[in-house]
């Protein structure tokens, strides 16, 4: 027997993947997954037809053939009734929307899941609650927090957890929700009751009711306990402490059904820190793009003329190491690296899996990196790149502010650069610790995910981020590359999923 899961405001699925993996897909299967935007949805029943293709070596075969080349039939089009079963699995719906919420109602329904057996995972959109979210929308002139719907998108997965009654259940958000306001509240009080007795919260009068807990500390919320008692910080999950090469901070709140009786014993275990390094050490080295005159050559003249000038103003400030580092790296660039592709061909096999995350994250079957391809970028910023990574080979951290980027040409036009108030504005990402969070933003420009490699000097790619994420590397995002970014920055770490999945097997069995 299985235990099901849905999964709401999925995205292309990093929670997900993180419970239907677990065990080699012996102990969850998703039974319905919901997404609204179009791409990630695409991403989400690709990978749903990727599981239910697991010991069909013909239709599998499908699948790595579509990976491996362009000219591949889409598996729809050849496993016709696999595909069926993907896109029984993975609905494109809003929640929120009547007609929506309607249809999943229906689908639930439908699946005839047993209480006992079902686990609800997801996190409602966060850009209401976000630090930087909250940070725009001040600056609208006609905004009003209470009339912001994303704060009140968790309502539909309160809903659903009332119809459904899972024996437990998993929702992640950003750290910001816990300093959110409205009417001057906390609303991560209100989401703390309104989860322990969803249907007093819904109106609809008291039914099953849930023990919240964090997986990292002791800590735990009960119905009817005062959430000025607890310590909110205490349910943040710190990636980083657990095998994820990234320090991403979110929220995690794992419920348990009051009559599970579960007492909480259950936690996250640390292990050894991951570092960008570890991430993408074996990932091809790559050149950024340059736009219409782009060519290995060009492109090679246009970085080494950059560091030289560079350079040259670096020693005439009298920053010897920064200036001699630039010149080394100006005079040592190769014309003979790629800018990636959707499907970049393997040019060397894939070295042996010795760790966890190496398991996790590759695949032999593959003869391509999937989603392997740079931006191009503009001269001027190439500049900033080549010198931030310099600038961080020789300090050890990224450069910050107009005083750290104080060479000629290296300040960007715009008003308040000297404020302080940008001055993160490009951040490389270190080798020999975490990245800092992979987030939607990736997806609008590369300036806070420079690669740390100045001979590369680019910012990161969909594969690279989605390495720093831990999604394996035979999943395949679709949509255009914007969208790929975006469903990446937005996903949860999906190797964390699948600690977090052992934990509520271990609740599921009584164990």
């Amino acid at each position: 027997m299985k235990f099901k899961v849905i999964d709401l405001f999925a995205g292309p699925g990093g929670l997900g993947e993180g419970f239907s993996a677990l065990d080699e897909g012996n102990t969850f299967s998703i039974a319905v997954s919901a997404e609204m935007e179009t791409s990630a949805h695409q991403t989400l029943t690709l990978r749903s037809f990727f599981r239910h293709v697991q010991g069909d070596s013909k239709a599998l075969a499908a699948y790595y053939n579509f990976c491996n080349s362009e000219n591949a039939s889409h598996p729809r089009y050849i496993f016709s009734a696999a595909w069926a079963k993907a896109t029984d699995e993975a609905k494109q719906l809003t929640l929120g929307k009547d007609e929506h919420n309607a249809t999943l109602d229906k689908i639930i329904k439908d699946k005839k899941l047993k209480e006992d057996d079902t686990v609800l995972i997801g996190g409602p959109p966060c850009q209401a609650y976000s630090l930087v979210g909250r940070s725009r929308n001040m600056g609208k002139t006609d905004y009003v927090a209470e009339e912001d719907h994303r704060h009140f998108l968790y309502r539909e997965y309160l809903r659903i957890l009332h119809k459904a009654k899972p024996a437990v259940f998993v929702m992640e958000n950003v750290k910001g929700i816990l300093s959110a306001k409205i009417d001057g509240e906390l609303i991560f009080h209100d989401i703390l009751r309104d989860l322990t007795d969803p249907g007093i919260a819904l109106g609809e009068g008291r039914g099953i009711r849930y023990t919240i807990h964090s997986l990292v500390t002791s800590a735990t919320f009960k119905p009817d306990m005062d959430p000025e008692s607890i310590d909110a910080k205490d349910f943040i999950i710190h990636a980083e402490r657990y095998g994820i090469p990234q320090a991403r901070h979110r929220v995690i709140l794992l419920g348990v059904r009051e009559d599970m009786k579960y007492d909480g014993r259950h936690m996250l275990t640390e292990v050894p820190q991951l570092t960008v390094r570890n991430a993408l050490k074996d990932l091809p080295r790559l050149r950024s793009k340059l736009g219409r005159d782009d060519s290995p050559e060009e492109w090679r003249d246009t970085v080494a003329q950059l560091g030289r000038e560079l350079s040259t103003d670096a020693l005439l400030k009298e920053i010897p190491e920064i200036g001699l580092r630039l010149e080394t790296v100006a005079a040592t660039l190769r014309s003979n690296l790629d800018t990636g592709a959707l499907r970049y061909p393997h040019t060397k096999p894939v070295p042996p899996s010795l760790t966890t995350y190496q398991n996790w994250v590759r695949d032999h079957s593959l003869n391509v990196w999937l989603n392997h391809e740079t931006r191009s970028h503009m001269k001027s910023d190439l500049g900033r790149y080549l010198y931030a990574a310099v600038f961080t080979q020789q300090h050890g951290y990224s450069p910050k502010g107009h005083k750290e980027f104080a060479l000629r040409g290296l300040a960007p036009a715009h008003a308040n650069w000297k404020t302080g108030k940008f001055a993160d504005r490009f951040r490389v990402q270190r080798y020999n610790s975490p990245s800092t969070t992979v987030t939607s933003h990736i997806s609008k420009d590369g300036h806070y995910f420079i690669h740390p490699d100045p001979r590369q000097c680019r910012s990161l790619t969909v594969r690279e981020a989605a390495r720093l994420q831990t999604f394996p590397d035979n999943y395949f995002f679709q949509g255009n590359r914007t969208q790929q970014y975006h469903q990446v920055g937005n996903a949860v770490p999906s190797l964390l999923a699948n600690q977090i999945a052992r934990i509520c097997r271990a609740i599921l069995a009584g164990t």
